[in-house]
């Protein structure tokens, strides 16, 4: 009973992040929240986690739920990925850009030039 209880707060916690992100990156958000809304009712409600991974073709719940929540994960990775991807092209860009009004012609120096 504690470890249920545990879990679903700390799930709960999840689906209020989720909620709190929905502006800025709606799908993510959604989908974190469905999956946290799924993974308590699982948590209170173990045997049809086992009925639903026996529909699926999968063996056992805890299995259902391993195979969701690497999913989940893939995704959320993939989404920070390129999100660190498109920062990383914006500070190259700018960097460019203050390097290119920055740029001064070399001063030619008369005693090299005789």
């Amino acid at each position: 009973m504690i470890a249920q209880v545990m879990l679903s707060v700390l799930l709960l916690g999840v689906v209020i992040y989720a909620w709190t992100e929905y502006k800025r990156v709606p799908a993510v958000a959604l989908l974190s929240a469905i999956v946290s809304v799924c993974g308590v009712y699982f948590i209170w409600f173990p045997e049809t986690s086992t009925h639903w991974a026996e529909f699926v073709g999968i063996g056992r719940g805890a299995d259902l739920v391993l195979y969701t929540w690497s999913c989940v994960s893939l995704l959320v990775i993939l989404n920070l990925h390129l999100k660190l991807r498109s920062q990383l092209e914006m500070i190259t860009g700018l960097a460019r850009t203050i390097a290119i009004e920055n740029a001064q012609q070399p001063e030619t120096d008369p005693i090299s030039n005789s």
